[in-house]
């Protein structure tokens, strides 16, 4: 089972390429700005991280390191 907010989260996390489109998917999912987003935040961070970490999703790295940090001074 993946936290509440996961699939969210994911979505989020891979339209920070493009961010008009994160704002909207922000906006769209309330789930982000509370508690359950933060976890399901981090925990896709984390696993998106780790895929960085093996040579995927590279151009991905930035804006979720910016993220996390944004989401560790919440």
């Amino acid at each position: 089972m993946a936290p509440e907010g996961f699939d969210a989260a994911t979505l989020y996390a891979y339209s920070l390429r493009q961010p008009d489109t994160a704002a909207r998917v922000r906006t769209a999912f309330p789930v982000l700005g509370g508690p359950a987003g933060l976890t399901a935040g981090a925990t896709v961070c984390a696993q998106l991280l780790q895929t960085v970490a093996r040579g995927d999703n590279l151009d991905l790295e930035g804006p979720l390191r910016n993220w996390a940090g944004e989401s560790r001074r919440r």
